[in-house]
């Protein structure tokens, strides 16, 4: 068996061109790829790679010096248990059951950005080893001040809820977030496409699949990036009178049936008689569907080369549009929630106060 001798600097190749002293000291080995220890600015696997073993060498004299002058490595650090209690600990499981939820991926990736900046402001405070029910309001409020512009906070403090506030309640500390005021967003006016039938036109010369997705957005207010470019032949019914999703595939949870006006039927009675598969992708012929970003692109590309498309105009707003028309038509809020898609009224009425129309109330709506 090989006797470690203790105190003995050595040097040793860590990898092809990087080396290293090591040194025995009380049973532990101790390894060194720089002097910073002793006090020295010896630093070998900066050099060029053919000097790196000559100023390993002198790294392991000066150690021999600094031992001899009395320098000792100093004891190992006992590694740090995590509590049980730890909030981290216990936010970052709570992350992991969202992650499993049917959540859009925008804003899974906007909870898992915002479990990054808690932890780092946590670590920042000294406080990574905080238990949630020592978690203060005053604390939370500080995070979404420091990390968050005067216009995100108040989607800040929406993600920093959702993912602490019901960790902190089941240990008994419930945070009161309207403790917390945000400045208020500026709503946006949504002003309808004036120049239609120019763009759903221009659109159909770029790109065929990018035509038929703004048509299902503006004739069918469907949402492009998960709704529309999902869709499967089977979707339909046998003469693509009918379109049925069930909740899985719609924002609002709730399934949703909507009339196919005829333009559509007929590009789609075309497009199924050259692919002739019920389980294909409407729009990429096969059974996948094109990846989330698909439409996307192809906007972006559009936007690049489009003698109609106006600034802030986006594949939304033929949505947009497209409520204000039945809205305009109907006259009836109930239909509009229904071909909307919305889980509740409310939202339905919120939508229309960010569009072009008459404002309405509450109070204005007749109790079912």
């Amino acid at each position: 068996m090989k006797i470690k001798k203790e105190l003995v600097p050595r040097v040793t190749r860590c990898s092809k061109n990087r080396y290293i002293v090591s040194v025995w000291f009380n049973g532990n080995r101790f390894r060194y790829s720089n002097g910073e220890a002793i006090k020295s600015s010896l630093k070998p696997n900066r050099h060029p790679v053919h000097l790196r073993e000559l100023m390993a060498n002198n790294l392991c004299l000066a150690f021999v010096e600094a031992i001899s002058s009395g320098w000792r490595p100093k004891s190992l650090k006992p590694k740090q248990t995590v509590k049980d209690d730890c909030h981290l600990l216990e936010v970052e499981k709570h992350l992991q059951i969202k992650f499993e939820l049917d959540y859009s991926r925008s804003y899974k990736n906007d909870l898992k950005r915002v479990y990054t900046l808690w932890s780092n402001h946590l670590k920042r405070l000294n406080l990574e080893r905080i238990s949630s029910k020592d978690v203060t309001v005053s604390i939370v409020r500080e995070f979404i001040y420091s990390n968050s512009t005067t216009v995100s906070m108040p989607n800040m403090k929406r993600n920093i809820s959702a993912l602490i506030k019901e960790v902190c309640e089941t240990k008994a500390n419930p945070i009161n977030f309207r403790k917390i005021v945000v400045p208020k967003t500026k709503q946006k006016l949504h002003r309808p496409i004036q120049n239609l039938q120019q763009l759903i036109a221009e659109s159909e010369q770029f790109d065929e699949n990018l035509h038929l997705c703004v048509l299902f957005t503006y004739m069918m207010l469907l949402r492009p990036h998960r709704e529309i470019r999902c869709l499967m032949f089977r979707d339909f019914n046998a003469d693509f009178s009918v379109l049925s999703l069930d909740g899985s595939r719609v924002k609002s949870k709730r399934n949703r049936i909507v009339p196919v006006p005829p333009l559509i039927q007929s590009i789609l009675k075309n497009r199924f008689s050259y692919y002739g598969d019920w389980n294909f992708n409407v729009f990429s012929a096969r059974i996948r569907p094109f990846s989330n970003d698909y439409f996307k692109g192809r906007w972006s590309a559009f936007k690049k080369q489009s003698l109609y498309l106006e600034p802030l105009q986006t594949l939304y707003s033929f949505r947009h549009t497209g409520a204000i028309k039945v809205f305009e038509k109907t006259g009836s809020l109930q239909k509009l929630q229904q071909v909307m898609g919305h889980s509740d009224m409310k939202v339905s009425l919120t939508y229309l106060r960010g569009l072009e129309v008459k404002q309405l109330d509450v109070e204005d709506l007749p109790k079912l």
